[in-house]
């Protein structure tokens, strides 16, 4: 079971590759983000804090209910 678990230890680490400069441009346009959005993420936080009845760290006032 050892020797199992190695080999697939083994086999999983063989797809990481290091990133070369030239690709580095390819990470770094805005859609690759883990958030494109900045607008559409508070849009949706707020979304969801006000269905949850709760306040998240929006700094705004009032509660979930959707008063100010």
């Amino acid at each position: 079971m050892l020797r199992l678990s190695l080999i697939a230890s083994l086999l999983m680490l063989s797809a990481c590759t290091t990133v070369q400069p030239w690709e580095k441009d390819l990470l770094a346009k805005p859609s690759m983000a883990l958030v494109p959005d900045k607008l559409e993420l508070y849009l949706d936080d707020h979304i969801y804090f006000s269905k949850e009845a709760s306040t998240g760290g929006q700094g705004v006032g009032g509660g979930g209910c959707g008063c100010n």
